[in-house]
């Protein structure tokens, strides 16, 4: 498949930052339009190198670390989709491709060759925009990363940013005010020195703990974006009320459920308000720790199967998309499995489950083709859209993540 087609060159050497001044002039306006405020924590006296560790809500993630570095440089870590159509800047600015939930040796030299020539290396761990403003898992391997770099492991938790333009409806600023930031030197050098992985792996974890929802309500956030539901049925997929899988819809500040009508008001504090009769879930990160749970009894039981014709788009490189056309994906107890023929000549990608700990998904990707999943190899990203409309997205990903620990218990 795509034999002939170049693939992005990822053994390319990271170039040291350039163009600074150019970084903060697009990047401290906004940054100031949000009234930012970034907290030092155990900073005294840390200068680069080091590893920094961000959670990671919305682009707005990469500005606040902006400033919050300044003025020093930094490599980034970026997504492959991110270098479409301007790898020539993106390389100059410090960007570092990577394929998404791969396990990518390359970089972690890229990484060493940043920090031993003394720059900061930045990293997002959970590797994609959080889906409702909660954390992520932090896998043993990240602490790996920071033990093998040897130099000070820092963290930038941000607060604020999935509120003021959430993953499930990215388009919109919410301009909020007042967003927050604790940048913690977790361990110096000497200490990542005498540090084990475990105790790295524990005390990160522990540090990437947060809820942008709950940081709303306690500081007491008001949003009035009159269309600030928009989106939220891509993530509450399933009714607490009928139990019905993809009959959700969102619009304006209403969640509502086609199957039974039951419906939700968002309030200005991003809390749900039930029209009648039981709310269920009240704070949003709750319904989905329950569909979580659902798709996690499911899989225990064995029942968990997807099925559903797809169209397929490729991202070799960074010129742009080739689409594959349609294809067949299935996705169950054994991992992904995605059927298709291109030019005459089929093709077969699949990733267990056992080796797949998460998986990256869109909505509404690039405004064009729907709701994706993106199947990453070393050499290439598959962009797969199913084609019916009895599926979600975030199911998919939740039994990724699920069926992993399931089976590697």
């Amino acid at each position: 498949m795509l034999d002939d087609v170049a693939r992005f060159d990822m053994a390319k050497p990271p170039k040291r930052q350039l163009l600074r001044p150019l970084i903060w002039l697009l990047t401290f306006p906004e940054v100031l339009s949000h009234k930012s405020k970034i907290k030092k924590i155990n900073m005294e006296g840390i200068k680069p190198p080091y590893l920094l560790l961000g959670n990671h809500n919305a682009f707005l993630d990469f500005k606040v670390a902006t400033k919050a570095i300044f003025p020093h440089r930094t490599n980034y870590v970026i997504a492959i989709d991110g270098f479409i159509k301007r790898e020539w800047i993106l390389r100059r600015i410090g960007g570092i491709c990577k394929r998404k939930f791969t396990n990518d040796i390359v970089l972690i030299k890229h990484l060493k060759t940043v920090v031993n020539r003394g720059d900061i290396a930045i990293i997002y761990p959970e590797a994609r925009y959080s889906l409702c403003g909660t954390n992520s898992e932090i896998f043993p391997s990240v602490a790996k990363l920071a033990k093998y770099l040897d130099v000070p492991l820092v963290t930038l938790i941000c607060h604020g940013h999935h509120v003021n333009s959430p993953f499930w409806d990215s388009k919109s600023n919410r301009k909020v005010k007042g967003i927050e930031a604790e940048m913690t030197c977790l361990f110096n050098k000497e200490e990542i020195e005498k540090a084990s992985v475990e105790e790295i792996h524990k005390k990160l974890s522990e540090s990437f703990i947060y809820d942008d929802f709950k940081w709303q309500k306690e500081n007491k956030i008001h949003i009035n974006y009159k269309d600030r539901a928009e989106g939220l049925h891509k993530v509450l997929y399933k009714c607490p009320h009928c139990l019905k899988e993809n009959k959700m819809e969102s619009f304006g500040a209403t969640l509502r459920c086609k199957e039974c009508n039951k419906e939700w008001t968002m309030n200005e504090l991003g809390e749900l308000e039930a029209k009648e009769g039981e709310v269920y879930f009240s704070h949003i990160p709750d319904w989905y720790d329950w569909e979580r749970e659902c798709v996690k009894k499911g899989i225990e039981e064995g029942k968990y199967y997807f099925e559903d014709e797809v169209r397929v788009d490729s991202l070799p490189n960074a010129k742009g998309y080739i689409n594959l056309g349609k294809g067949k994906l299935i996705h169950d107890m054994q991992g992904f499995r995605l059927f298709g023929k291109y030019k005459g000549k089929k093709y077969e990608v699949e990733l267990e489950a056992k080796g797949t700990y998460s998986v990256h998904i869109e909505y509404n990707y690039l405004f064009k083709y729907g709701d994706c999943v993106d199947l990453n190899t070393l050499n290439d990203t598959l962009y797969v859209y199913p084609q019916g409309d009895d599926f979600s997205v975030t199911k998919i990903s939740l039994a990724t993540e699920e069926l992993y620990k399931y089976l590697n218990k």
